[in-house]
């Protein structure tokens, strides 16, 4: 009865790891936009304080991954980002990377 009860709980997880492995490969598809808008809904969600535990967890992982989504996306954003560079004539002569510090 023992080893019955062990072996639910690894087929139960090794599910688990399956949908989560899809579940961050559709994140990754996600434009900045879409992936913003479902954070914001998550946010929300946790706000209410309306979800049951379970479910608030799961949603919380899922807007964490968000959250690291979106800044990655904002990070190559950034690096894309060039600033015009002036010739000493005062016309354009170039681009260089955008320095934010």
């Amino acid at each position: 009865m023992t080893s019955a009860r062990s072996a639910a709980p690894a087929s139960i997880d090794a599910g688990a790891d399956a949908d989560a492995g899809q579940d961050l490969s559709a994140i990754r598809d996600l434009p900045f936009e879409q992936a913003l808008e479902q954070l914001e809904g998550i946010v929300r969600s946790l706000e209410k304080g309306d979800v049951p535990l379970d479910e608030s967890v799961a949603i919380y992982e899922r807007g964490e991954a968000l959250k690291r989504h979106c800044d990655a996306l904002l990070q190559r954003a950034e690096a894309r980002i060039q600033k015009i560079t002036l010739g000493a004539d005062g016309k354009a002569a170039g681009t260089a990377p955008l320095d934010v510090d």
